[in-house]
């Protein structure tokens, strides 16, 4: 552990930094100044705070990870740190000396060290754009503005996505993952075809994920666990494990293709987005639970305290056009758009798709002091509400100076950056509102955000993935029909897939799939830094597994979360 002195060096940065990208501080609290509280146990404007007397790794007593829907790497970095500039538009001016990203400006290549690839131009002569089996859709990457964040959502299955990426070519983006639709306003004549799935925005839209990234740590080398869209991404994040139902709506044999897939040994794997079976407000034709343990398990195991914060979850708000229940919806800010999505989006819940985590009913918690607990405030009644909160519950108990260890926090639905019914602005919204929030609360030293992805919305992304865990069921076709098992690996394939809950290789888990931005926000993360590792959404459950429960894994042989790469080179411990 740092001393404190050097603690205390890296609090007080200037401030004037912050405003060169274009990320300004909360209002009365500067972000890169910290409060004098000691690390272990300490008072917090004058209560205590229970998780801060936890043992842990590492100086982080608070994590919060801040789950995104949908965005590839080069969606959102493709040209960073370089943005355009365009006349009216905010401009960025990147920071001296801020390292190489690995994107569709300067490519680097993972096989080698990360050096950079010569004579290739990602933006101009595209293989999405000369591979003649594209047709029409054929696209070059190209630009989307602030104005233009009413996008398509695009395709973005287990297996489309493995078609995308071509044998690792990555060049039939238009063909397999993308959606012709309504484009943005003056967007690219590309934008209305299929080739939209070509588009990228830069720091003049995303001034708050570039300055983040500018002053905190950016992964550019962090994948989702398996291919495929939401529901697998967020049940990789919270267990490493998407095999094995323990209870359904209907036979599994008769669900979408889509969704699951035979294991091979009798079971299922999940590969799309069902819905979790019982919960309130789940409509969905495919419904189910899945077996196995997932990081609330353990958390409750060890009375560390733990929350899902999810917008709309909270069923008794009524929202100012009306709406309430499993229907309130929130229309977002950008122009163009009309509601598509409820703020509460079952399949974006994973804990409620087991039975040990799950709050079916959206019960409400006993009391503010109560977030994150397992029991009421009397210590011996259990929480109505079984960890399962609305997003408005994380703001209220921080407020309250009640903050759990590890928090889970996804925006409702307008905010959470997913194309068709979200976008980057209203999304950075949430994400500024997050982080605001914490850097002003007396926990900041010891806390450390996380913001992640559940997939990529297959949006184009240039980079090959490494294939840990291979694959040859009927769903896969990534190396051919019925194959997953090579890509541009960084490291050997698995000699078998991993195990199924029972203990068994199974099937439909291909992996890695798509990359994805991870940032680190946190006072001990390193400054200006891109970091290389070869990560995964289950790096984030490894990363809770060794800092609050001594390495314990979800599963041996079975969970990702044991072969993970780790978030811990973003930090300066």
């Amino acid at each position: 552990m740092q001393t404190r002195s050097k603690m205390f060096s890296r609090l007080l940065m200037p401030a004037a930094i912050a405003l060169l990208a274009g990320w300004t501080a909360p209002k009365g609290c500067d972000p890169w100044l910290g409060h004098a509280h000691d690390h272990g146990g300490g008072d917090h404007g004058g209560s205590k705070d229970p998780a801060a007397a936890l043992k842990t790794k590492t100086p982080i007593k608070h994590l919060v990870v801040v789950y995104g829907e949908n965005i590839s790497f080069d969606h959102y970095f493709g040209t960073y740190p370089k943005a355009e500039n365009r006349e009216g538009e905010k401009p960025f001016h990147a920071l001296p000396h801020t390292p190489k990203v690995n994107n569709l400006v300067t490519p680097l290549d993972p096989t080698r060290g990360f050096e950079p690839v010569a004579n290739v131009d990602l933006l101009n002569q595209n293989p999405n754009a000369t591979n003649t089996a594209n047709g029409a859709d054929a696209a070059n990457p190209f630009r989307l503005g602030p104005n233009q964040g009413a996008t398509e959502d695009m395709g973005h299955n287990y297996k489309p996505e493995q078609q995308a990426a071509n044998k690792g070519a990555m060049d039939l983006f238009p063909k397999y993952t993308g959606a012709a639709g309504p484009p943005p306003s003056d967007a690219p004549p590309a934008a209305a075809t299929k080739g939209q799935v070509m588009a990228y925005y830069d720091g003049n839209t995303l001034d708050v994920l570039w300055g983040l990234a500018q002053h905190y740590a950016l992964n550019d080398n962090s994948w989702s666990t398996t291919f495929g869209p939401s529901t697998p991404g967020a049940i990789n994040l919270i267990a490493g494990q998407t095999n094995g139902f323990s209870a359904w709506n209907k036979d599994p044999a008769t669900m979408s293709p889509n969704h699951v897939t035979p294991d091979g040994n009798g079971n299922w794997t999940m590969i799309g987005d069902t819905d979790p079976l019982n919960d309130v407000c789940s409509t969905g034709a495919d419904q189910n639970l899945m077996s196995g343990r997932n990081i609330g398990d353990l958390l409750n195991a060890k009375k560390i305290s733990w929350g899902w914060f999810e917008g709309g979850f909270d069923l008794t708000i009524t929202n100012p056009n009306g709406t309430t229940g499993c229907h309130r919806e929130t229309d977002p800010t950008v122009e163009d758009f009309v509601s598509t999505a409820t703020d509460y989006i079952p399949h974006h819940q994973p804990f409620q798709y087991y039975a040990s985590t799950a709050n079916p009913q959206h019960a409400r918690p006993s009391s503010v002091a109560a977030i994150g607990q397992s029991l009421q405030a009397d210590g011996k009644s259990v929480d109505p509400a079984n960890h399962q909160y609305d997003s408005h519950d994380f703001f209220d108990a921080l407020a309250a100076g009640n903050f759990p260890a590890v928090t889970y926090l996804k925006a409702p639905a307008f905010q959470d950056g997913h194309g068709g019914y979200s976008n980057p602005v209203d999304e950075q919204a949430f994400i500024k509102q997050v982080v605001e929030a914490i850097q002003a609360s007396p926990f900041w030293e010891s806390t450390a955000i996380v913001l992640a992805y559940d997939d990529s919305d297959g949006w184009y992304d240039h980079q090959a993935p490494t294939i840990l865990n291979p694959s040859t069921g009927v769903a896969d076709a990534l190396n051919g029909d019925g194959v997953c098992n090579s890509g541009a690996q960084q490291r050997a394939a698995l000699s078998k897939p991993l195990d199924g809950v029972d203990g068994k290789p199974a099937l439909g888990r291909c992996g890695f799939g798509t990359r994805q931005p991870l940032l680190v926000i946190s006072p001990w993360a390193k400054k200006n830094f891109v970091d290389h590792t070869l990560t995964d959404q289950s790096s984030i459950l490894k990363f809770i597994e060794d800092n609050w429960l001594d390495g314990e894994r979800i599963q041996r042989g079975g969970s990702f979360d044991e072969y993970a790469g780790s978030i811990e080179n973003m930090f300066d411990f």
